[in-house]
């Protein structure tokens, strides 16, 4: 939910970058059928990103025709803060 600053919340807008070298997580979500969400990962995996057992198993979101996979992998952070 959204705070104004009047009502004070409060929140650096100064990124901070890890380390250079130092590994962190990204989570990577996607949505659509099932066999969407299965080409997708296929496709990632040719581009040699990510493996497909690396997914989690595709779970149902509750909609009508919609699942998720999940994939958390962990990526080298950049050596300074973000632009």
């Amino acid at each position: 939910m959204f705070i104004p600053s009047s009502q004070g919340a409060s929140a650096s807008t100064v990124p901070t970058a890890k380390p250079s070298g130092q590994a962190e997580p990204v989570r990577h979500m996607l949505f659509g059928s099932l066999s969407a969400v299965q080409a997708t990962i296929k496709d990632l995996h040719k581009r040699h990103y990510a493996e497909p057992n690396d997914w989690s198993q595709p779970m149902s979101t509750g909609r009508p025709n919609e699942v998720m996979a999940i994939l958390t992998k962990r990526v080298v952070g950049c050596s300074g803060p973000l632009a």
